[in-house]
């Protein structure tokens, strides 16, 4: 037995055993969690500086990477929300009794043993093991060597509250940051049923391509919001500076802004601000018609659409009509999230219809699509796959089901 397989075994035995807490007991350990999480917060720090002295500080990593007092107490709020969230196990979600007297029930239950493989966001780490205990889940995390540091402070803490509500440890578990760890994990057919990668396009692509265990795809985001010609131009400019700058390293910050020619005289003012605070600009060849020189505006390149910049970057396309607007979007997105800016509702329809994304907007930032601000609580990622769960994974998207049949001595014939 290799040294990765007897943690996967542990953790699925154990796992089994967080069905019998109830959902007070959770709450309790949660809430610790949370007092704990603020209570360390300069032990946290310390770890996470270590981790951070290890990156340049213009990888667009970084941010993700960075914890901070008010961060650590954000995370700590998002736990307790977690732990007063309702249970999402044991919901019958379809009931009924056959002609032969036999009654079925479809129950929400457990995935099981649920792996992370994520990269330098240590607010994953909280994050997952709190929808994880919630959800009755075990957990096997994966985290990558950028925030080995932090990851091993948190997981140090997660531990002490568990083992001092009597429960092991051993059902929530953080592998090393190796390679030999990661094909481990991909390979656990029977112990883990399920991995979710968080990070960038490339460590989705990876998981999917080298996983026997089934993947949900999260996390990768090319975003776009397509400045309609109807559109309110003072709230198109606040809505894209958010959507923008508030963090550009998430996945629900935008990339390419979409714009009719016939708004093209407004373009400079839709962008100024984004370009004061030291957004980078790629334009089409018309929108540089109407743009000044300047040291951050640029020619756009065919690589520039369809990327995730996770970066003060930002990729302009400017389009005739809402035709060539969706058909950029269906050649470029991710599906993740995009958005129309607009003020007429035939447009607005047909956008929201056709669009193929998990998170579609009228007249609002992309930055709202996110578990928390959806009112799920903390968030495991953004699915942006079709099968078992679309948009942001939170507790009840942590379930499965089964069907309870109860007989009175029937027999088929």
């Amino acid at each position: 037995m290799t040294e990765y397989q007897s943690i996967f075994e542990a953790v699925q035995k154990n796992s089994r055993k967080l069905i019998h807490l109830e959902d007070q007991q959770i709450r309790v350990i949660l809430s610790d969690l949370a007092e704990l999480a603020e209570e360390k917060t300069p032990f946290l720090l310390s770890e996470n500086q270590k981790d951070l002295d290890r990156m340049d500080q213009s990888n667009p990593m970084y941010d993700r990477l960075l914890l901070t007092e008010s961060r650590i107490h954000s995370i700590a709020e998002e736990i307790r929300q977690v732990a007063n969230l309702a249970s999402p196990l044991g919901l019958v979600l379809e009931e009924k009794s056959l002609e032969n007297g036999l009654k079925l029930s479809k129950v929400t239950v457990p995935l099981g043993v649920i792996g992370i493989i994520y990269e330098a966001r240590p607010n994953v780490t909280f994050d997952v093991f709190s929808l994880a205990l919630k959800s009755g889940n075990g957990l096997v995390l994966k985290g990558g060597s950028d925030a080995d540091f932090s990851n091993r402070a948190i997981m140090s803490l997660i531990h002490q509250v568990v083992e001092r509500h009597g429960f092991p440890k051993e059902a929530f578990q953080l592998l090393p940051p190796d390679r030999a760890a990661t094909k481990a994990l991909l390979e656990a057919v029977g112990l883990v049923d399920v991995i979710i990668p968080r990070g960038s396009q490339g460590l989705i692509d990876f998981v999917r391509q080298n996983a026997k265990v089934p993947v949900i795809e999260t996390g990768a985001g090319i975003v776009h919001t397509y400045v309609d010609e109807s559109a309110d131009l003072d709230q198109a400019q606040a809505i894209l500076f958010n959507a923008k700058t508030r963090r550009p390293s998430v996945c629900n910050s935008l990339d390419c802004l979409i714009i009719h020619q016939s708004q093209l005289p407004h373009l400079e003012k839709l962008i100024y601000p984004m370009v004061d605070v030291g957004v980078e600009i790629f334009a089409d060849d018309q929108a540089l018609t109407v743009l000044p020189n300047h040291p951050q505006i640029h020619p756009a390149e065919e690589k520039h659409f369809g990327t995730e910049f996770l970066s003060l970057k930002l990729a302009i396309k400017t389009v005739s009509d809402l035709d060539e607007a969706l058909d950029h979007i269906s050649t470029f997105s991710s599906k993740h999230s995009e958005a129309i800016l607009s003020e007429s509702k035939e447009n607005i329809n047909r956008f929201l219809r056709e669009v193929d994304a998990a998170a579609v907007y009228v007249n609002a930032s992309t930055a709202f699509t996110d578990g928390n601000q959806f009112g799920l609580g903390a968030e495991i990622g953004i699915s942006t796959q079709k099968l078992h769960a679309r948009g942001p994974m939170a507790l009840r998207e942590l379930t499965s089901y089964k069907w309870l049949i109860q007989g009175q001595g029937q027999v088929r014939s």
